[in-house]
């Protein structure tokens, strides 16, 4: 099998070697590299329809004497464009017993989560220096053609409906832990809170020694090896409890570390309230203990700085001169400042032109005090379930069918999925693209709102995806929706992109 760089990526987040190799594939090898000839063997291409990658397959079989192959059989991730296609009909079409495109430009990223992987799509959709070039309709083209692949894979003919973005201008050895879908308790624990996480996985573990009559208490993480040694049977269940219960200690021993007490301040400036409800009546004093704290970092002061800013509806030149200035932030200022072309009024003589984006009351719903924030797309999936979404906030491109109600009784696909999961089969299907990325935060609301209403599964995709390493909070991105953007829920990626281009 032939692979280039995307699909490389592509395939080794939907399968494993042992797959491969159990349907008769032998050697993975990179189109664009030079490879010794297998003359006696067939080669399945699985490439993207590019100059580089075609120009790969046509050197493998430049003459019938030369061919590194016996025979090709091409899979394209997208349509193949007529210049493309010609030129391998000229110059291998003989060697090729088949070529078809498989419609797959994009990337499973969880069940319900999908991503282009086009990570600087934010910037060239919204940057002002780009406004008058082409390349914002480029990038919105190849984005609109992922999308269709992603739809013909789900068998989906959907409804379309967007949102109009206005502006003005432990001992041992260290191990690889590899998550993914088929790790069970992975997929279970994924999206809880990791409080929830802490108390399980030990109750989890217990109940699996509890078969050998071990002894009761908190176990340890030696305990745990040694016990694994005694029960081969249940070595492999006990061994991946063991992979999550460190991950989750490790997690939780850097939260209580230090970012505990920012998570409360974030916390209060997003949501203009304490943890008892109290309303917060003086912004600037919440946020002043995390600037003077020397153990956060620049980014962590910008986040709060820039929380304080949405919180108060804006603030001074002189007063944000001044937070710039003390916190030591001049080079960094841009972070700040460039969110006014995202239509968000930095400065409080800036007059925001969009309205707040209304919130649903969820006083009643239990939650975590430092998980309080809940992100603004979550209203968005429930208000299209609901068939409450403002038709002039969220216009038509094209409409589901008549029957389509908001109550996801009828599917908009065009025929049924035999091969689908049993409780989805007759259920509807909400796809929502976020242009500039998601955060895990936001992966968790479509499956929370996929269990809560059982009649729609919510899949969502985007041009990337965030994790805290490389991303501000999802309580800003949700808070920056508050003020009615939800493409534009992300500063760049670590928004270097908007520092280097100056806005």
């Amino acid at each position: 099998m032939l692979l280039d760089d995307y699909t490389t990526k592509l395939l080794s987040m939907c399968c494993k070697m042992t797959d491969l190799l159990a349907e008769g594939i032998t050697v993975v090898e990179n189109v664009y590299k030079d490879r010794e000839p297998v003359p006696h063997m067939k080669a399945i291409y699985l490439i993207t329809p590019t100059k580089k990658s075609v120009d790969g397959l046509i050197d493998d079989f430049i003459s019938k004497s030369s061919s590194r192959y016996k025979a090709a059989y091409v899979y394209f991730t997208d349509f193949c464009s007529d210049s493309l296609f010609n030129k391998i009909k000229s110059s291998c079409a003989k060697s090729i017993k088949r070529c078809k495109e498989i419609n797959i430009s994009f990337f499973p990223y969880e069940s319900q989560v999908f991503t282009l992987n086009i990570p600087d799509a934010f910037y060239r959709c919204y940057s002002p220096t780009l406004e008058k070039t082409k390349d914002k309709d480029a990038v919105l083209q190849v984005m609109a053609e992922q999308i269709v692949t992603l739809c013909a894979t789900l068998d989906e003919n959907p409804g379309v409906r967007y949102r109009r973005y206005k502006t003005e201008g432990s001992g041992g050895k260290e191990k690889e832990a590899i998550l993914e879908e088929d790790d069970d308790l992975w997929v279970k624990m994924r999206h809880k809170h990791i409080a929830d996480v802490i108390e399980e996985i030990p109750k989890l573990l217990k109940e699996a020694s509890s078969k050998t009559k071990a002894a009761e208490g908190k176990l340890s993480i030696s305990a745990l090896s040694q016990l694994m040694k005694k029960m081969p049977l249940y070595r492999k269940e006990i061994s991946k409890q063991v992979v999550h219960l460190n991950i989750a200690e490790d997690c939780m021993s850097k939260f209580k570390s230090n970012i505990e007490r920012l998570c409360k301040t974030e916390q209060d400036l997003a949501l203009g309230t304490d943890a008892e409800g109290q309303k917060v009546k003086d912004s600037m004093r919440v946020l002043l203990p995390v600037l003077l704290n020397k153990s956060h970092d620049s980014h962590d002061k910008i986040r709060a700085i820039l929380l304080y800013i949405f919180s108060t509806n804006g603030t001074t030149q002189e007063n944000l001169d001044k937070l710039i200035q003390n916190v030591q932030i001049e080079s960094d200022s841009d972070m700040i400042r460039n969110w006014k072309y995202l239509d968000v009024p930095v400065i409080s003589s800036f007059v925001a032109q969009q309205h707040k984006y209304p919130r649903r009351d969820r006083s009643k719903e239990e939650t975590f005090q430092l998980s309080r924030w809940t992100p603004v797309i979550k209203d968005v999936m429930e208000d299209a379930i609901e068939n409450k979404l403002d038709s002039k906030d969220w216009p038509y491109c094209s409409r589901c069918p008549p029957t389509w109600n908001g109550s996801g009784a009828v599917s908009a696909r065009q025929k049924p999925r035999a091969s689908y999961r049993e409780e989805r089969r007759s259920s509807a299907r909400l796809i929502i693209f976020v242009i500039g990325g998601v955060t895990h935060s936001e992966m968790r609301s479509a499956y929370e709102v996929s269990e809560a209403y059982k009649s729609c599964e919510v899949v969502i995709v985007s041009s990337q995806t965030f994790t805290s390493a490389c991303a501000l909070p999802s309580v800003i991105l949700a808070t920056l929706t508050a003020f009615g953007s939800r493409k534009a829920d992300k500063l760049v990626q670590n928004c270097s992109l908007w520092k280097e281009d100056k806005y």
